[in-house]
């Protein structure tokens, strides 16, 4: 059974002071989102990204389409016992300590007092943060705030978990943290999804991508897929020899004493041969592999 399915979910916002006019945020988005994968949702901000989370999560309805969560609509109490959620930007009372407010959610799931606190120090560890079980959230770094937001959207052992941005403002060490998690989670068999205009940390983390533009989905599939529809290309370095020339029409980056071409790999060993016969010195032949970005600025330019 999929974890996610939307079937034409649709969006639309009203605009304007007088005449109010519909402004379409989301545009019949199709997906399905399978068990035990890391989905990320990629798009430029304003692509519609929050707006389908906030949807699946029942915080607003759709103009038209539907959607499911593991096997439910949105907004079934059984199933909202089964996920945990952390939006992009989340507001704590900050007057609370981080042990504070992890007991106060884990209070909605009926857990008694003993097993709360064994959870809260659980989670407080799991996260890095047992050090500070006692400090007040407004003493907290952005860093901190994320990753105790990351603790109570899965103190009650989440069966999915849907992450809105969980990496935007985090320094290197906070967002190398936060993609540890995720594939920890992962790794006990939970479904992640989560939104990210932070490309290379979704071509690292993921199982599959979707792409969101103008509200709508541009591309879907596995990284491994999207990236190889992209055009192969292999970059040839060498030097000259003592006397020889630069063959015309090469569009060459040089550095130092030695030149980069950087050709279709279908024109390899035409190349090859055109370097020889001009005497160069060939140093390496190196195929480059499309990365995400190439896929995601390819769809960007349609």
């Amino acid at each position: 059974m999929p974890v996610v399915e939307a079937e034409q979910l649709t969006k639309d916002y009203l605009t304007g002071f007088w005449r109010k006019v519909p402004k379409r945020s989301l545009d019949g988005l199709t997906l399905e989102v399978r068990e035990n994968e890391v989905f990320g949702f990629l798009g430029p901000n304003g692509a519609g990204k929050t707006t389908t989370i906030k949807l699946l999560m029942n915080l607003i309805f759709p103009t038209s389409g539907s959607a499911r969560i593991l096997g439910r609509p949105p907004g079934d109490p059984s199933m909202l016992r089964r996920i945990g959620y952390l939006p992009e930007q989340p507001y704590f009372y900050d007057y609370l300590t981080a042990g504070e407010l992890l007991d106060y959610f884990a209070q909605f799931y009926g857990y008694d007092a003993a097993e709360r606190r064994r959870r809260v120090d659980r989670f407080l560890e799991r996260v890095g943060l047992a050090s500070s079980r006692d400090v007040q959230l407004r003493k907290f770094s952005k860093g901190m705030s994320q990753r105790c937001g990351l603790a109570q959207a899965i103190i009650h052992d989440p069966e999915a978990v849907f992450l809105d941005e969980p990496m935007s403002g985090l320094d290197p060490v906070g967002r190398r943290e936060v993609r540890d998690l995720i594939l920890e989670l992962k790794r006990e068999g939970r479904t992640v999804f989560f939104s990210t205009h932070i490309l290379p940390d979704a071509e690292t983390l993921c199982d599959r991508v979707g792409v969101l533009s103008d509200g709508r989905l541009r591309g879907c599939g596995a990284v491994e897929e999207l990236v190889s529809m992209e055009g192969q290309a292999v970059e040839i370095v060498f030097e000259l020899s003592a006397g020889a020339g630069l063959p015309d029409g090469l569009e060459v980056t040089r550095t130092g004493d030695r030149y980069r071409w950087q050709i279709p790999e279908a024109d390899l060993y035409a190349a090859i041969d055109r370097l020889r016969q001009s005497r160069a010195l060939i140093v390496s032949v190196i195929r480059i592999r499309p990365s995400l970005e190439d896929y995601f600025f390819g769809l960007m330019k349609k």
